[in-house]
């Protein structure tokens, strides 16, 4: 064949063969990459990817295919599908595996074995937690469900108010850094894409779990599949009485997903509820410790994406979020006369978007354009309503318009990508932004790989960032969009035994907006900051002791990941309650072994420092201003396999470890619990 003769590469990948006779005659004639996922390890891979059994059209020369086999994990780190092995983007990946193993009951609690993740809870088990990436603030983070971006405009708060179940999700993926192109605009320092399992066969799991402090969770999960069709249909509900005064929670999660294959192509649907309510002990302020907050969110979404050398995939969807939050508690004695009513809010969002591949000779492209709408209706957030609306009497919307363009060079050991986002806020007349983004890879041979990147990003202020007036905060509607540009070097190693990764970053951030307060007297403000630069590394090393020491001994995985972070802080002797107290140090380790034949234990440790201070309240007034202390806690999770059926022990923060993420907001001691699952 002639060199200069194109090749059509159709890839295939398959997680498993179904148990059909006629399985194997299915792949003749096709490229199949077959792998195993060990799960053993939170690795940080340099990715840009696409979904498991997605069939790949690469065109390209024949002497530029890399020799190297397709990675099976991919992600959902570009706007263009490219299998692992080829990808310049460095993200986290939490299989399945390790969800499974860990002693958790949400996914803010998974996150915190995470190195490169600050997960700052109020209250556990996903009651309320921010989550931030390299030193950002929680509103910096997009939130995602399967490419749906669920991020509240309102507050990065309640943006994990999603309606998913630990046994629902597949995967998750964590880009850090600045994600504009990826993830759209507002993914200022990063974004968490979650996604939800898409099931090859039918079946079903149902699973029940108790514990201390009147600890009680219930899951159901079906399954349902057809020659052209999959739907899902999964239900959760946990509830507490508190480990401390006014710390129970109520929580429901419904979730609907289906798919339909139409001649190669695929049409997913997905609608769920999240239904939340929760003592809030001094969660926003610590002057008021019977805080109470009752949400409820809903979305649904449609999207599409056909085969081929040019790729489809048009996307639409919508969330609404309700919000009652009572500083003083509704049957809180002696009430003040001044306090007169709730704190109601509805923020809406509704976006559609496209974005099209083409392959080519010369490599990957994509290209496309989203808009989506942000609206709030309050009784507090946003400028006065001509009518009055029930309890709301303000309101604000935006809408945010974008296009995007990017390509990828695809050689036998370097990737290249290069694109931009042209972005429009009607909140900022007349002013178009540009965000460029360079990333590329090379591998100098199959196990080692060395990538570097720069990208530009930009966050608008959420509605209460812009209006939130009260007793305890004042508001500033002058609020500028924040701008950040990152510089990140790293390299990956990958092999069955040792998997490591290093990365080294620096963030440049300009009008960073916090809430501030120049002594602890005074109110909460929110300003931007004129400047904010973050620098660090994060390294991650995990063995297979399976691999390495043979399956005769007990040991099977052992995975450890450290980050350090350091901020050049600007106006230092304001007091901070979010964007400059950040980790300096974090420290996690998990060690994965069995103890008898299918009896197993996971020990997850981590260990964290954090910098900045608060103002430490005594008989609910604000005192002397304290430093964080560090602090190191210890989980484990016993697990019994038996056919179908598990029986689990969970043991969170066994030593009993005082701590806290927020100033004045003390998070929970000791607390065992454990329950049963039965899959279908």
């Amino acid at each position: 064949m002639d060199k200069k003769q194109l090749n059509v590469a159709k890839v295939f990948r398959f997680k498993r063969f179904a148990r059909k006779s006629y399985s194997v005659f299915n792949s003749l004639h096709k490229t199949v990459t077959i792998g195993v996922l060990s799960g053993c390890t939170l690795m940080s891979a340099h990715a840009v990817s696409v979904e498991p059994m997605e069939q790949i059209y690469v065109e390209m020369s024949t002497d530029s295919i890399p020799p190297t086999e397709l990675d099976e994990v991919v992600v959902t780190a570009s706007k263009v599908n490219l299998p692992l092995s080829l990808a310049a983007k460095q993200v986290t990946i939490i299989s399945r595996q390790e969800i499974e193993r860990a002693p958790v009951r949400s996914i803010e609690d998974l996150l915190n074995y995470v190195a490169g993740v600050d997960i700052l809870q109020r209250g556990p088990h996903g009651v309320q937690a921010d989550i931030s990436l390299r030193g950002g603030s929680f509103d910096q983070t997009a939130i995602l469900l399967n490419g749906v971006n669920l991020t509240n405009p309102q507050t990065g708060h309640y943006s994990f108010n999603i309606p998913v179940n630990l046994s629902d999700i597949e995967r998750i993926e964590i880009v850090h850094g600045p994600s504009s192109l990826v993830y759209g605009a507002g993914a200022f320092s990063g974004g968490v894409n979650i996604i939800t399992k898409k099931d090859s066969r039918s079946n079903g799991i149902a699973k029940l779990e108790g514990g201390m402090h009147g600890l009680f969770g219930a899951e159901a999960r079906g399954a349902h599949k057809t020659n052209s069709s999959f739907h899902s249909l999964s239900a959760g509900y946990k509830h507490s009485d508190g480990y401390i005064r006014n710390s129970d929670y109520n929580i429901l999660n419904l979730l609907w997903q289906s798919r339909f294959n139409i001649n190669g192509s695929h049409l997913d649907f997905q609608a769920g509820l999240n239904d939340k309510k929760q003592g809030a002990n001094t969660f926003y302020s610590a002057a008021y410790p019977n805080q109470f907050d009752d949400t409820r969110g809903v979305f649904i979404s449609v999207r599409g994406e056909t085969a081929g050398k040019l790729k489809i995939i048009p996307h639409l969807y919508w969330s609404r979020h309700f919000d009652e939050f009572q500083l003083i508690r509704e049957g809180t004695p002696d009430i003040p006369d001044w306090y007169k009513d709730h704190n109601y809010h509805r923020s809406d969002v509704f976006g559609m978007n496209i974005n099209m591949q083409y392959a080519s000779r010369w490599g990957i492209t994509g290209f496309g354009g989203e808009f989506r709408n942000e609206g709030i209706m309050s009784s507090v957030l946003g400028r006065p309503m001509e009518e009055k609306n029930g309890k709301y009497t303000k309101s604000d919307n935006r809408s945010n318009i974008s296009f995007f363009l990017e390509h990828n060079f695809i050689f036998n050991k370097l990737t290249f990508s290069i694109g931009g986002l042209l972005n429009h806020n009607t909140a900022v007349i007349n002013k178009f932004d540009l965000y460029p983004a360079l990333n590329a890879s090379y591998r100098p041979f199959e196990l080692l790989k060395f990538y570097a990147s720069w990208n530009k990003a930009s966050r608008m202020p959420t509605f209460t960032d812009l209006y939130y007036t009260t007793k305890t905060h004042i508001g500033n509607s002058n609020l500028a969009s924040e701008q950040s540009e990152a510089f990140e070097t790293g390299a990956k190693y990958t092999h069955p035994v040792v998997k490591g990764s290093l990365a080294v970053f620096y963030l440049k951030g300009r009008n960073m907006i916090d809430w501030v307060k120049p002594s602890p007297d005074a109110l909460w403000e929110s300003r931007n900051h004129t400047k904010l630069n973050t620098k660090g590394f994060e390294a991650n090393l995990g063995l297979d002791l399976k691999e390495l020491l043979g399956a005769d001994q007990p040991f099977r995985s052992i995975n450890t990941g450290y980050v350090y972070l350091y901020q050049n802080k600007v106006e230092d002797e304001l007091i901070s309650n979010y964007t400059l107290n950040h980790l300096r140090h974090k420290f996690t380790a998990t060690l994965h072994h069995e103890v008898v034949r299918n009896i197993t234990l996971s020990w997850n440790f981590r260990w964290q420092e954090r910098a900045g201070s608060y103002v430490k309240y005594v008989a609910l007034q604000p005192g002397e201003r304290v430093e964080f202390t560090p602090f190191a806690l210890l989980d484990v999770k016993a697990n019994y396999t038996l056919r179908k059926f598990d029986l689990f022990v969970n043991a969170n923060n066994i030593f009993h470890t005082t701590h806290v993420d927020f100033g004045n907001i003390p998070q929970p001691g000791f607390w065992l619990s454990g329950g049963a699952s039965v899959q279908f």
